[in-house]
């Protein structure tokens, strides 16, 4: 297995520049989830890893060696398609076997090597099968399975759930979740748009937009304190509330008035005696919003619309301008008899995030790629 490193990577075709400005070291073990906006790059960069794209500027290393000009065949990496790309005509146990057949394998290690795989995957029962016989889930695991055979440095993953169902979806998560921790010293790059993907199987995420990388942490580190407006209202659903605000006191704990819903809250993200006056955005999750009584409230709105999910109510506030989103609040349990009613909201202050300039308190001092688009 593989580390990997990205050196001031970039990707342009002709005169249009994709990607700029990669720098990524990813260690032996992890998994690594590329997530970001329609055309952000993520299959771009997950491409030019598998040297199916070139690579413009910038070096890519695996366990050390410049691979920038070596061949996909020989850069111990194995890829798993968003589509299955399986042989229709050859059982389960031939697709597996077929990349050991041409490498030149025996027939006892060509065996040995599926039948490992197999029983990883619970498809040895399915073997004699041919893929027109299994379900999305099975065929699936199939290419899964045709990489793992490989014993590659770095399993690469392109969308590989987003041709199954909902119900397949989880089933099949679950599935590469134990894969991973049956094989703890393989290194994986995954690339999804689902955040729930993300989130429940990444040792980092990695998040790309407008042509660069705007955040690189876990999936607890960007949930908790994502750096810029952009990535806290990416990660998460429904996404982060932004509500305009006024910093009106400063020091280890801020107070904020904010200019929707009229209400005044505090925040644990230390401010300085010069942000004083300062316009600000004011973050806060749907779901640490918390209904309250009394005078002191962040938000006070009417309900337009909720959404009643069971476990929690999804809280829909009448915008305050039309060209603003409206303001989710997400309560535990049902709440049936809420709608066009008044109702007001806060939050701990360990909760509440506060951006300037788009960029969060917690990291000004440290250089953060703000990208030129907008989360969908």
């Amino acid at each position: 297995m593989a580390e990997l490193k990205m050196t001031d990577v970039a990707k342009a075709y002709g005169d249009v520049r994709v990607l700029s400005d990669i720098n990524l070291d990813i260690e032996q073990g992890e998994l690594i989830v590329f997530v970001g906006p329609s055309g952000c790059g993520k299959s771009t960069l997950l491409r030019m890893v598998a040297g199916l794209e070139k690579i413009t500027e910038g070096t890519l290393e695996i366990d050390g060696q410049v691979v920038n000009d070596v061949p996909p065949s020989e850069r111990g990496i194995a890829m798993v398609f968003q589509s299955y790309a399986l042989y229709p005509h050859m059982t389960v146990r031939d697709n597996m076997a077929f990349a050991l057949k041409i490498a030149g394998k025996t027939k006892d290690e060509i065996d040995e090597a599926v039948k490992a795989a197999a029983d990883k995957l619970q498809l040895t029962q399915f073997l004699d099968r041919l893929p027109k016989a299994l379900s999305g889930g099975q065929r699936q695991r199939v290419a899964i399975g045709r990489s793992i055979v490989r014993d590659p440095k770095v399993y690469l993953f392109d969308e590989p759930l987003s041709n199954l169902d909902a119900a397949l979806r989880v089933a099949t998560r679950l599935e590469i979740a134990q894969l991973k921790e049956q094989m703890p010293d393989s290194t994986m790059i995954y690339v999804t748009h689902d955040q729930v993907e993300a989130m429940t199987l990444a040792t980092r995420i990695v998040v790309l937009a407008g042509g660069g990388v705007a955040q690189v942490g876990s999936p607890l580190q960007l949930y908790e304190k994502p750096n810029s407006e952009f990535v806290a209202q990416f990660i998460g659903s429904p996404a982060m509330n932004l509500l305009g605000g006024e910093i009106v006191g400063t020091g280890e704990i801020t107070t904020l008035k904010l200019n929707e819903g009229g209400g005044t809250i505090t925040s644990q993200y230390p401010s300085r005696a010069e942000d004083m006056g300062s316009k600000v955005n004011v973050g806060i999750r749907p779901e640490d919003m918390v209904a309250t009584d009394g005078s002191d409230f962040a938000y006070h709105g009417t309900v337009e619309i909720t959404e009643a999910l069971g476990e929690v109510t999804l809280l829909y506030f009448e915008k305050s301008a039309p060209e603003h989103d409206p303001v989710i609040g997400k309560l535990q349990g049902i709440h049936s008899n809420v709608r066009r009613t008044d109702v007001k909201l806060t939050a701990d202050p360990s909760k509440v995030h506060v951006f300037k300039d788009g960029i969060s308190l917690h990291y000004r001092d440290q250089p953060v790629f703000l990208p030129g688009v907008q989360p969908h």
